[in-house]
């Protein structure tokens, strides 16, 4: 598949900053362009997937994407965006983050087909960065950047204003590593282009004005836009924190509900960054979206495709149907018994819930006293007999009819029960 990089990315909204000539570049040759990932944890979570969908785009355009994981700058972490000094990593947990990000990465972007000039490739930094000493890099790469032009870079300037702490040497040199990766993938792989997120600007303008004085070559940059939601709080986390890429840090499930809960004003924004629908198509989902907003097709649609690029087919149907157990008027035994109890107990986050000893549930007890005295769900014996004549009770979404006894066969994933009242009124009871 091959189109035009360029327009792809600026009526998906993905283009913040681009140097001239990078689109005519672009649509006269095969380039070379790369975006760097910094290994501050084991994993990369979704505010890092607009970078791998780019380098996604920049393959699917014919084009010869790198993937470079920062195992040399990840030691001195990037200050851009930040107001205080990053924590410094060990070698150990840095190792670990390395491996960890280009498992993530590997996973999106195809580094075995095509040719040697168009082939995908993953690097890490500290492979060239290992064996230079400071007074060589000082020589041969610090006396071409000058401190003012260094100190001009917003990154930098923003940490000078005596609101903050200042910034040690250490961030300071930040800027010069990572334009030495240009110029370095520049004279190994001719790279001609960086892209980035916008808060990249002026470390990727390093590296071209470091190949311009020490290569004599010309190299190129484009930045995207960081992604905000629309009510201005940060993207990509939640109440329970990041969320990520791997489905042993965030569940499938939750997963797929971060997107599927997206407001109408984020899911049109967010339809055209993070999934590869056309423009017709995507204009088509809005206009549909915004004609019976209450059906959330826009929010679905978006959920499936990311999850799916992300997770799989079979992992985005079984989000979709454990989503859907919060809302069905019944769930048959055989439903239940496909989801283990940590995952359950992801669905009913937020639902009220109580422990109780099992032992009360294996002697059997009556119903009335299990949901008013036992569990407290139901304020007293008499609220319970009257919500059962008025038919709103249930277990496990199964409604209950007649007063009976509580025993382990209302059980679910071991240790679960689901008890209702009404639409609305859930409690979750765990044995233990």
């Amino acid at each position: 598949m091959s189109y035009d990089f360029v327009n792809e990315l600026r009526w998906r909204g993905m283009i913040h900053d681009i140097m001239p000539d990078t689109e005519e570049l672009l649509n006269k040759e095969t380039v070379t362009g790369y975006i760097g990932f910094d290994p501050t944890a084991d994993s990369l979570h979704i505010g890092s997937l607009v970078q791998i969908i780019l380098l996604m785009h920049l393959q699917r355009s014919g084009h010869r994407p790198v993937a470079l994981v920062g195992g040399a700058t990840g030691m001195i972490g990037d200050p851009s965006g930040k107001s205080s000094e990053r924590n410094l990593l060990t070698q150990e947990i840095l190792d670990k983050n390395i491996k960890g990000v280009k498992n993530v990465i590997s996973r999106f972007i195809d580094f075995e087909s095509g040719d040697e000039s168009t082939r995908a490739v993953l690097v890490n930094n500290y492979d060239w960065m290992k064996e230079f000493s400071l007074i060589d890099f000082a020589r041969d790469i610090g006396k071409h950047i000058t401190v003012n032009y260094m100190m001009a870079k917003d990154s930098v300037k923003k940490r000078f204003t005596g609101e903050v702490d200042g910034m040690s040497f250490t961030e300071f040199t930040y800027q010069l590593f990572q334009g030495y990766d240009f110029l370095h993938l520049y004279e190994t792989m001719g790279c001609k282009l960086q892209i980035g997120g916008s808060d990249q600007w002026g470390n990727i303008t390093t590296g071209t004005e470091l190949i311009r004085r020490k290569a004599g070559g010309k190299a190129y940059a484009l930045t995207t836009p960081l992604v905000t939601k629309a009510d201005g709080t940060k993207f990509g986390k939640t109440e329970s924190g990041n969320i990520w890429l791997d489905a042993d840090k965030t569940s499938v499930y939750q997963f797929y509900q971060f997107w599927f809960n997206a407001t109408d004003a984020d899911a049109e924004n967010w339809i055209k960054i993070f999934t590869f629908l056309d423009k017709e198509t995507c204009e088509q989902l809005i206009e549909e979206h915004n004609q019976d907003a209450g059906r959330r097709s826009l929010q679905k649609r978006l959920a499936e495709e990311v999850t799916v690029m992300v997770h799989g087919k079979e992992a985005y149907e079984t989000a979709v149907e454990a989503s859907q157990i919060l809302f069905s008027k019944t769930v048959t035994p055989e439903q239940w018994n496909k989801f283990d109890k940590a995952t359950l107990l992801e669905i009913f986050e937020g639902v009220p819930q109580v422990e109780v000893d099992r032992k009360v549930v294996a002697n059997g007890i009556d119903l009335v006293q299990f949901f008013a005295e036992t569990t407290g769900f139901l304020k007293s014996n008499s609220e319970v007999r009257r919500a059962l004549k008025e038919n709103s009770l249930s277990i496990n979404k199964n409604k209950i009819t007649e007063e009976r006894a509580i025993n382990e066969d209302d059980i679910i994933a071991g240790d679960l029960m689901l008890l209702q009242r009404g639409k609305r009124n859930k409690f979750l009871v765990i044995l233990k």
